[in-house]
């Protein structure tokens, strides 16, 4: 199974997820991530909180979604809070799409203590769905099934 997380510049959340999907997953399913306006680099503090949690960064890049094109993916995840209603490039096809909006942590200001805080706490919002998702009886689970989990996982 293929996933991928979009998000707009892909230097935080989208970039968090493909860490700890990929950190967390069996060996039959890979995450990738890209940006719909990708920056061209890595949010230093994505990789601190990563970093903190013992996450490899191995291969984490900024990317744009065009990048992707010949992926077919399983599955596009969009974490932008204003993601879910802009439709996916056409050429994910038949991938099932599903919508895990968070705030977007490069926007946090003040001490290093709050914006680390900001980080850690994206991070740990990701990972509780990633562990949901990893929880479901994926091989029991029709389409329609998978998208509604997919959309409970979303609203935690």
């Amino acid at each position: 199974m293929k996933i991928l997380f979009l998000c707009t510049a892909n230097s935080c959340r989208s970039i968090l997820a493909e860490a700890v999907f990929n950190h967390l997953a069996p060996a039959d399913m890979r995450a990738y991530s890209a940006g719909r306006n990708a920056c061209g680099w890595v949010h230093p503090q994505s990789l601190r909180a990563l970093q903190r949690a013992a996450i490899a960064l191995d291969g984490l890049h900024s990317k744009s979604q065009a990048v992707h094109a010949r992926l077919q993916p399983d599955l596009v995840i969009t974490l932008c809070d204003n993601a879910a209603t802009e439709p996916c490039p056409a050429y994910f096809g038949t991938a099932l799409k599903a919508h895990w909006g968070l705030p977007d942590p490069a926007a946090q200001d003040g001490s290093q203590a709050e914006v680390d805080a900001v980080f850690d706490a994206a991070l740990a919002g990701i990972v509780q769905r990633i562990e949901q998702f990893f929880s479901l009886p994926l091989s029991q689970l029709n389409a329609q099934e998978l998208e509604g989990a997919l959309a409970s996982i979303g609203r935690l």
